[in-house]
């Protein structure tokens, strides 16, 4: 029995310590990344924000669009229309695509066998298929018209070309493929491998943007590996940066004249992370060693950053060995999702996922950059080893929580670590997943508001870049969640139609600045929404635990709008979630509400006793 009650007490003592570091450490990050904030921004006058108003050395603010050549271009047989074309025929036991299966099963999917979250209403009662992960690599594919396509930005540039332009934006960021270039890799040597009539072709595709009025920033490595690069690791073998330095130094002789603006690099740590550990997109898929050792110092992750940042100082290096009269610019677009904890025990995971991600892959190529291109789309709440979604925040329809304090947040965070260097912030991607265009609206006043609060405390923001302009292929959620601000219809030969945020951006565009009517305009109109109970898309399994699987699904399920007040500088943060922390607070508060409701119970004075005001308050 000594032994016993020892143990207890160990127990007892360990699980003490346990719980008092993590809400020590908690504490610590809640006080240095949740903690209230006073906006700079005067929300009692007309004009919110003047963009007009800011200049950096390197110009003027300027406002722009992206895509990317896995997304719009056809007549493209990349890596990712082979990934999509996989079948589960294919996956026969013993294959690649069987091992790919397993490896989602232990990573990629977080969560799989899912049951319906019941708190998500489904297409139809019975289908089955709304809350089910599709068991094909590509969701919303097979199942979309005419899927090869994807917008005929190669045969017919125009359409999109044209669409950015009445805009008025003044940049147009599209990508170079790889694959296109180079479709087989040059081991006989770089003339025997390159299509030299697809340089050509994208010339003369950089020729129509220029002719519509606007300045290029050009994608070298946008999420696409080539089939031939995958067959032997890729980025995983140090000679794929001696491959795209051929690559490269095409690209930059042949268009060098017609470029602006260059992004080697588009958020390098989220293309290692779902390619070479969860499997879950195109380039050669990891065993389960490989896997479980992938964050070590010699471990996959690292590895294929180093070598990714190998090749981003070369690129740098060889575009500035250029000679020329205006200095290009040349940077990196780095992926940044505000991450917090959902439970006490959430917190390590969160500091520990932001160490890999937020510093690093900048931190090792910092001398050799331009710009820091920031892609911020909303904020991820770590439960254990998923993603939870939390039902009182608004998400889009790939799951993304949208949070525009945080993107405030992180302009803030990346300037104190790197004012040093003193270049510009570009936000190179910003965008929402929104079919009925009821969120995007607001979505994109309010993170443009918080871009321009930071400018007011001194954060150097060179530009803005929307994502997107049409509806189009998102990687492997297919043609589910769209984020354009043209709705395309498949159907229909591709035809396009204007939303209303587009015609919203282009007035902020066009005038610079972002009013307090327009705000509330498109803030009203999503109360509206979330009051009435309408509900929207959402293309992300759940589980029952409100765990979020990594891919998208085939049919969307449909969510209501959340009245919540996530407009910039007004969210209200929530406390810790978990079941442990919820009961903490009530103990904790307990008393105080007690002791509240105490003090307002009234003391009636006696009949006989005549009590001076100054005496009888100490009653109440």
């Amino acid at each position: 029995m000594n032994i016993v009650a020892l143990l207890v007490k160990v127990a007892g003592l360990f699980a003490t310590i346990t719980v008092g570091a993590n809400a020590f450490s908690y504490t610590r990050f809640r006080r240095r990344n949740l903690g209230n904030f006073r906006s700079p921004i005067d929300e009692s006058k007309e004009i919110l924000a003047d963009f007009n108003l800011h200049e950096h050395k390197e110009g003027k603010f300027f406002f722009g669009l992206a895509t990317a050549p896995a997304h719009a271009e056809d007549e493209l047989d990349d890596a990712w229309l082979q990934f999509a074309k996989e079948t589960p025929s294919d996956a026969v036991p013993g294959s690649e695509a069987a091992d790919r299966k397993k490896i989602k099963l232990a990573v990629g999917a977080i969560t799989k066998g899912l049951a319906k979250n019941e708190h998500v209403k489904e297409v139809k009662a019975g289908d089955a298929a709304a809350d089910k992960p599709p068991t094909i690599n590509v969701a919303a594919w097979h199942n979309a018209p005419h899927a090869e396509d994807r917008l005929k930005f190669w045969s017919d540039p125009d359409k999109e070309v044209k669409l950015a332009k009445e805009t008025g934006v003044t940049v147009f960021r599209m990508g170079i493929d790889w694959s296109r270039i180079m479709p087989k890799e040059p081991t006989e040597g770089i003339k025997e491998a390159v299509d030299y009539e697809a340089l050509e072709h994208y010339k003369w595709i950089l020729n129509r943007v220029h002719s519509n009025g606007m300045k290029v920033m050009l994608t070298l490595f946008h999420h696409s590996l080539p089939p031939w690069a995958a067959d032997y690791g890729g980025w995983k073998i140090e000679k794929t940066v001696d491959y795209f330095m051929d690559f490269t130094r095409l690209v930059v002789d042949s268009m060098f004249e017609l470029v602006d603006s260059w992004v080697t690099f588009n958020e390098p740590h989220v293309f290692t992370l779902l390619t070479y550990m969860c499997g879950s997109w195109p380039g050669k898929n990891p065993d389960f060693m490989e896997m479980a050792t992938s964050t070590l110092p010699m471990g996959v992750f690292h590895r294929v950053l180093h070598y990714m940042a190998v090749a981003h100082s070369k690129a740098y290096d060889y575009i500035h060995s250029k000679i020329c009269l205006k200095k290009p610019l040349v940077g990196i677009a780095h992926h940044v999702s505000f991450i917090r904890p959902y439970g006490l025990f959430d917190t390590g995971a969160v500091t520990i996922s932001n160490s890999l991600t937020v510093y690093p892959y900048i931190d090792s190529i910092s001398k050799k950059l331009d710009f820091i291109g920031i892609n911020y789309y909303g904020q991820e709440c770590v439960c254990g080893v998923g993603i939870k979604l939390v039902e009182t925040d608004e998400y889009s329809e790939s799951g993304r929580g949208i949070y525009p304090d945080g993107l405030y947040r992180v302009l803030l965070m990346l300037h104190y670590r790197y004012k040093h260097l003193k270049i510009p912030f570009i936000v190179t991607e910003n965008g929402v997943s929104d079919e009925t265009d009821v969120i995007r609206q607001p979505y994109l006043i309010e993170h443009l508001l918080a871009i321009y609060a930071a400018m007011l405390k001194g954060v150097p923001v060179l530009g803005y870049l929307f994502w997107t302009i049409s509806d189009n292929w998102e990687w492997a959620d297919g043609y589910g969640p769209k984020f354009g601000l043209v709705a395309v219809d498949r159907s229909n030969n591709l035809a396009r139609t204007l939303r209303p945020s587009y015609h919203l951006f282009s007035k902020i565009v066009k005038s610079g600045k972002i009013t307090r009517k327009d705000r509330s305009l498109a803030w009203n109109e999503l109360q509206r929404a979330a009051k009435s109970g309408k509900l929207r898309p959402f293309y992300r399994a759940v589980d029952n635990h409100g765990l979020m699987y990594a891919d998208g699904l085939d049919k969307p399920q449909w969510r209501p709008y959340v009245d919540r007040d996530w407009r910039f500088g007004h969210y209200q943060v929530d406390g810790l979630q978990d079941p442990l922390s919820r009961v903490a607070r009530v103990l904790l508060l307990w008393p105080l509400i007690m002791n509240k409701k105490i003090r307002k119970v009234k003391v009636k004075p006696t009949d006989d006793t005549a009590l001076h005001p100054a005496y009888a308050s100490h009653y109440y």
